[in-house]
């Protein structure tokens, strides 16, 4: 079983909670659903759960009076075995997009205050003309991301200690012994092979056989490919597969990774297409970074919405647009050229992403200076730049000699932690999810 953050953030919800239902939103196949099970198993001593794509015909019980009184008796018509007692009971009504009257209905378990009621569902199916609505000021919202590399290594038995002492040396800015940073590169090409996908880290977990692991992730994706045909309106449908499709060809067989219409098709425009990517980010299956035009904060007031880079909300997704030989050369280090950069930058704003971090990006086409990822933190804007290697970042320093209000730059190299003569601190790839 993978130890996932989320079940000590849903612990936390129920101490603070005042009043409120948590609704856990994210991707599907991020571990929603497992996760609470899980977490009713270990806090609760009954779980009554509602899967309203599972059980269409559950929403009988939200098609009445939505006083608290009423779904109950509906409830325990349906499920005569479950008690369903206060404090002892947690609710989960799950895929509850499909269900705008169990939407609803949380207002009234958050005023009634007496069970603890746990929604979890994703942003397909929403008609955004006519978005289904949340009752403002009645839940709180939980983003559940895939796995991250801490949450692998926990899954591959590296322990606290070792990662606390991990994030010691890179508080401290000292070097790490070189066959700790050496391990940890490991893990972390591993990580990037495999993915995020709870299902794929299992499997992994289970065989260590990449060829496994690969025919889980190419079914994930399909099941991806399935929910744009089966949510996305006729017009959107076949754009929008197209556009996420050539997300793996833009970002690592390109040496340019912004998004470009004519690699969807011949002649593609934004006319045509920039629907399906607006599509593809509501409905949570990508993210952006967007380029700025001036690196100051607040970067949304220099973001262009007409330029920027798409990813998959999830390492896994990517790996599965590629052929297996790909995982390969990740795993053994043998990879080189654009994809080598691609690969890695694409770990970095996974890893960034999952940390809830908005991206964005600077090139100048007249200087040809380039900052591969810019995030805003504490009102501060904090450039990065990633090296396949461990080449001068000479972008990245020049902006520092530019720019005196920019106190903290990173650079993450296949390599070890160390500190330029600029103040850029050197960080190993996989230093990203413990900053």
């Amino acid at each position: 079983m993978i130890k996932r953050k989320a079940t000590a953030d849903i612990k936390k919800w129920l101490r603070e909670k005042h009043k409120k239902c948590l609704v856990i939103q994210g991707a599907r196949q991020t571990g929603k659903t497992f996760t609470v099970e899980n977490f009713a198993n270990e806090n609760y001593e009954e779980l009554l759960e509602i899967n309203f794509k599972e059980s269409p015909s559950a929403k009988e019980i939200f098609s009445g009076d939505l006083t608290v009184e009423t779904m109950l008796m509906a409830m325990r018509f349906r499920f005569p075995d479950k008690k369903i007692i206060p404090g002892k009971t947690l609710i989960f009504l799950d895929e509850i997009q499909e269900c705008e009257e169990a939407i609803t209905s949380l207002k009234f378990w958050a005023i009634d205050n007496h069970f603890d009621v746990i929604a979890s569902g994703s942003l397909l199916g929403i008609d955004y003309k006519r978005a289904s609505s949340y009752p403002v000021g009645y839940v709180d919202y939980y983003k559940m991301q895939g796995v991250d590399f801490e949450e692998f290594l926990w899954a591959n038995g590296i322990g606290e200690e070792m990662i606390s002492g991990v994030r010691q040396y890179i508080e401290d800015k000292k070097a790490l012994p070189e066959a700790v940073n050496t391990q940890m590169m490991m893990y972390f090409r591993q990580y990037i092979a495999v993915g995020g996908m709870p299902e794929a880290v299992q499997k992994y977990l289970d065989t260590k056989d990449f060829r496994e692991v690969d025919t889980v992730q190419k079914n994930l994706l399909q099941g991806y490919l399935y929910d744009i045909a089966h949510y996305a309106n006729a017009e959107e449908k076949v754009k929008a597969e197209k556009c996420y499709l050539t997300l793996a060809r833009q970002l690592l067989d390109k040496e340019n990774h912004k998004f470009q219409y004519k690699e969807v098709e011949h002649g593609g425009r934004a006319q045509k297409y920039y629907s399906s990517i607006e599509w593809l980010l509501r409905a949570d299956i990508i993210h952006l970074s967007r380029l700025v035009t001036n690196i100051t904060f607040d970067l949304d007031d220099y973001a262009k919405d007409d330029f920027f880079r798409a990813y998959t909300t999830d390492l896994s997704l990517l790996m599965a647009m590629k052929d297996f030989s790909l995982k390969k050369h990740i795993v053994e280090n043998t990879l080189s050229g654009n994809t080598k950069g691609g690969i890695y930058e694409c770990a970095i704003a996974d890893a960034l992403h999952k940390k809830g971090y908005s991206l964005y990006f600077y090139k100048n086409e007249t200087n040809k200076k380039e900052i591969d990822v810019i995030i805003q933190k504490d009102g501060e804007v904090v450039p990065i730049e990633i090296k396949s290697g461990n080449s001068k970042a000479s972008s990245l320093s020049s902006l520092l000699k530019n720019k005196n209000d920019i106190k903290l730059a990173y650079k993450f190299i296949d390599g070890n932690i160390g500190v330029s003569d600029e103040g850029i601190l050197t960080l190993p790839l996989y230093a990203i999810s413990f900053i």
